[in-house]
């Protein structure tokens, strides 16, 4: 597979381009790295390909909190400026300036 830099950046908070949730990156995969079987329950219409980014999401939406997976394709920069009100924020990451999360030092690569 040809792999490519990432667009978006650890802390950097995104919103996704179909589906409406936003969240906090946590984590880059430089290109897919889920099941095959995650893969193939995207439907076939909308399902990314795997040689691009993906992205670990602190996700958010009007009802829950929980990690998502997303391609690069899918994302795109959240312009709100609002934090992301997920329980587990505060645990990777020790502060927030509109639209960028700082991470904790002893989580740093």
């Amino acid at each position: 597979m040809n792999t490519r830099l990432a667009k978006f950046a650890i802390g950097q908070v995104v919103k996704h381009r179909i589906f409406p949730f936003r969240g906090v990156i946590f984590d880059v995969d430089p290109e897919f790295s889920n099941t095959e079987e995650w893969w193939l329950s995207i439907p076939p219409e909308v399902r990314p390909s795997k040689d691009q980014p993906f992205y670990h999401l602190l996700a958010e939406n009007d009802q829950n909190a929980y990690v998502a997976y997303v391609s690069e394709q899918n994302l795109l920069a959240d312009d709100t400026g609002e934090p992301v009100v997920h329980p587990q924020t505060d645990t990777l990451f020790e502060s927030f300036e509109p639209g960028m999360y700082r991470l904790r030092p002893r989580i740093s690569h």
